[in-house]
């Protein structure tokens, strides 16, 4: 068995943990991890994350909410419009991460199974 690697956890404590956890928590939704998805390219506001993807606008602005409250997205008002952007670009890192992952568990390319 190969050894384990190393991580920043070893050396957590109880309150740390948990704060991991809600980060976790927040990113375990299909439809949160869809409008981080849609905002990966740019900003965008909340009629054009409904249309991008397919989720009810109250639907949006409720996962938006929560993704801004957790810090992995900032808004900022232009006009009647509220912009949402990617603030925690970490995000990414940790999607490819498992995205890679998942790819090789099913020894394909992930493009081919949506």
């Amino acid at each position: 068995m190969a050894p384990k690697k190393t991580s920043g956890m070893k050396n957590l404590g109880p309150v740390a943990l948990a704060m991991v956890a809600t980060r976790f928590k927040v990113l375990s939704d299909p439809s949160r991890l869809s409008l981080l998805h849609a905002l990966m390219r740019h900003e965008q506001h909340v009629n054009q994350l409904v249309e991008q993807t397919g989720l009810s606008q109250a639907n949006v602005s409720k996962h938006l909410s929560m993704l801004a409250e957790a810090g992995f997205v900032a808004r900022r008002r232009e006009g009647m419009f509220i912009y949402y952007a990617v603030a925690d670009d970490s995000v990414f890192a940790l999607c490819d991460l498992m995205c890679g992952s998942i790819a090789r568990k099913l020894g394909r390319d992930l493009k081919e199974i949506a």
